[in-house]
């Protein structure tokens, strides 16, 4: 607001000087070409003692010369890609002026010689104002096409986050929905005749294997192919039974597991099952916890108890 206050009072001043100024340069060149009219009056001060017809002259041109350089200020103030050409010529002015006031009873080959140099520079300034008004317009123009730049591109980034979002949710609900679901998980412990028949039992002393198993739901989305899982006994020390391997994911995470199962999914529903043999022809008395594993992820968990 300041800048505006003071640019809007400069222009204002440039106005009324200019106005001045236009009367002075009048002046001044009605003298040069009336040149009867311009020896009356100087001959009129002449006889009241003050000035000579070029001191009159050089202070006319003076005078016109500070009008020209206020509205050299105004321009500059618009700070355009002329300001720097704008604030040399000022410069011209300043040192034009100095010229001038440092010349003692100028001739009139000076005189003339000043008025044209001061007629140059006043045309250079028409020129110039024309050229800032046409880089303003161009400016204004080129902020408007900026604005309507920066819309279409907020509205296309609002776009592009809303179907980032609906790819990752989208993605998200194709990952959950490509996932295996299990269920129906089961230990039976087994003894074996010498027929071969295995029979359920629920005496350790009888136990020689554990058999669990769990059903793997279908589903059309899912990966298929060989599918490995993990399966995990601990005994009622929270010992890992059988193989008792480490495997590491790359992930940070690892398990100990007692054997693997595999089966070969094709999008169907699958029964899978696996055996544990008891190391010692039978299993000790006590609860056995087991854990199915789809790499590190625990999916499902049962349990036995042996008498």
């Amino acid at each position: 607001m300041k800048k505006h206050y003071k640019n809007g009072w400069i222009k204002a001043l440039f106005a009324v000087l200019f106005v001045f100024g236009l009367g002075a340069t009048f002046y001044i060149f009605s003298n040069e070409s009336n040149p009867d009219s311009s020896l009356i009056i100087n001959k009129e001060k002449q006889d009241i003692g003050k000035f000579s017809e070029q001191e009159l002259a050089q202070k006319d041109i003076l005078d016109s010369l500070n009008i020209l350089k206020l509205a050299y200020d105004v321009a500059i103030l618009e700070k355009t890609a002329l300001s720097q050409q704008l604030e040399l010529e000022r410069k011209n002015i300043e040192n034009l002026t100095e010229i001038i006031k440092a010349s003692k009873n100028p001739s009139t080959d000076q005189i003339i010689l000043y008025r044209k140099q001061f007629s140059d520079l006043r045309q250079s300034l028409n020129t110039s104002v024309l050229e800032v008004k046409k880089l303003k317009s161009q400016n204004k123009n080129l902020l408007s096409e900026i604005e309507d730049q920066n819309v279409v591109m907020y509205q296309q980034k609002a776009e592009n986050d809303t179907l980032i979002s609906k790819q990752k949710k989208l993605e998200s609900t194709l990952k959950d929905a490509s996932k295996l679901a299990m269920n129906n998980f089961k230990v039976v412990a087994l003894r074996e005749k010498k027929s071969g028949l295995e029979l359920e039992t629920d005496k350790a002393k009888n136990a020689q294997k554990l058999k669990v198993s769990f059903t793997i739901n279908g589903n059309s989305i899912a990966k298929t192919g060989k599918r490995i899982f993990y399966i995990q006994v601990l005994d009622q020390r929270n010992k890992v039974l059988g193989e008792d391997k480490l495997i590491e994911f790359g992930n940070d995470k690892a398990l100990v597991y007692s054997f693997i199962v595999a089966v070969d999914f094709q999008g169907k529903p699958v029964n899978v099952y696996g055996i544990l043999n008891s190391d010692d022809g039978h299993f000790p008395k006590g609860t056995y916890f087991i854990n199915f594993f789809d790499k590190q992820e625990i999916f499902g968990s049962t349990s036995i108890t042996l008498e």
